[in-house]
């Protein structure tokens, strides 16, 4: 499939979504079927597809210790080691995954090579990735505790605290999150990278494009139903209130942006178990990561090794002692 095909494809596919949700709502008036039936299944099929793969991934054997390393491992105790970058202890491994999950480590190290004239292999550091993939994920984790709000009555105080934080420049009213600018403008980045660089653009397929084209859509009918379409904000609270206590109620006037935006994250969160976005689980349970390297202290036996019969030197010589004389080979028994 070629690149414009894959872009055109994934960008028609999101877009048949919320031509779905709108024909479904405001001529169908399926208030029900988006609003409490398609919700449900989503985070159903998420928690089951979570499940599933987190299972099948912890069932894999992995009898040896693969962990990727870039430091010196432990040895003699006047040579110095790096336990984060190469853990030989729990401690370590615990270090290094911290550092990986909340700040993309491995990520920061991204270098960048071209081959130029000479012919010369050129490698140079290249941080804006890291950068866009830490404000993205930091900006979504944010933008998910903040919609806390709409499922709990009290709202948690930690919710008020990240809202004030969050929200503390007052740009506008309702109030600009900036989590939401940052969250758009790295998605962006992402899909425009994706686009941009030649190398990126021939490897993409719609696995790809269709989740940041998913993700920027959640984003904007967001953004464009806080700022520009007023919804019910009421109507809403009571309806997430009912999906979060299993007695939902549909009121009536929420308008049809909400639906769109409730439609468009159901269908990501049931299309992400199946995803590259999976990674989220995968980085826990990747040997390369959360293993530590402790081959020279310990001897790793394969567990699922079969028991091989074997023929040693001393049957051998016994089986063929005389002939080993007479053909003048060294004999260990006479």
């Amino acid at each position: 499939m070629s690149v414009t095909i894959s872009l055109l494809f994934s960008l028609f596919s999101v877009v048949m979504l919320v031509s779905i949700v709108f024909v479904g709502v405001k001529v169908a008036g399926l208030q029900v079927l988006f609003g409490v039936i398609i919700p449900y299944a989503a985070f159903a099929t998420f928690l089951a597809g979570v499940v599933y793969r987190v299972v099948e991934w912890a069932r894999s054997p992995v009898p040896f210790r693969i962990p990727t390393t870039c430091g010196q491992q432990k040895s003699h105790s006047w040579i110095k080691a790096n336990n984060l970058e190469n853990p030989c202890n729990t401690i370590g491994v615990i270090g290094r995954m911290a550092l990986e999950i909340l700040f993309f480590r491995s990520l920061f190290r991204n270098l960048k090579f071209e081959l130029r004239k000479g012919p010369k292999l050129v490698f140079w550091s290249s941080k804006w990735l890291w950068v866009a993939a830490l404000a993205f994920h930091w900006s979504l984790l944010i933008v998910l505790l903040r919609h806390l709000r709409l499922f709990t009555e009290p709202v948690p105080s930690f919710v008020h605290l990240l809202e004030g934080i969050d929200g503390f420049f007052q740009i506008t009213l309702p109030t600009l999150y900036m989590s939401g600018v940052v969250l758009l403008a790295a998605v962006t980045y992402l899909f425009l990278r994706r686009v941009v660089i030649p190398q990126l653009r021939y490897v993409s397929l719609p696995a790809d494009y269709f989740p940041l084209f998913l993700i920027m859509g959640v984003v904007i009918s967001g953004i464009l139903m806080r700022y520009f379409f007023k919804v019910d904000i009421i109507g809403v609270k009571e309806l997430t209130l009912g999906l979060a206590t299993f007695n939902p109620k549909v009121p009536e006037g929420i308008g049809i942006f909400f639906y769109i935006h409730l439609f468009l994250v159901s269908i990501l969160f049931a299309y992400f178990p199946f995803s590259k976005l999976m990674h989220m689980a995968g980085v826990f349970l990747s040997p390369t990561r959360n293993l530590a390297n402790n081959n020279r202290m310990v001897r790793h036996i394969n567990p699922w090794n079969y028991p091989v019969e074997v023929h040693t030197y001393e049957e051998y010589e016994d089986e063929f002692r005389e002939k080993m004389k007479e053909a003048g080979l060294p004999v260990e028994k006479e």
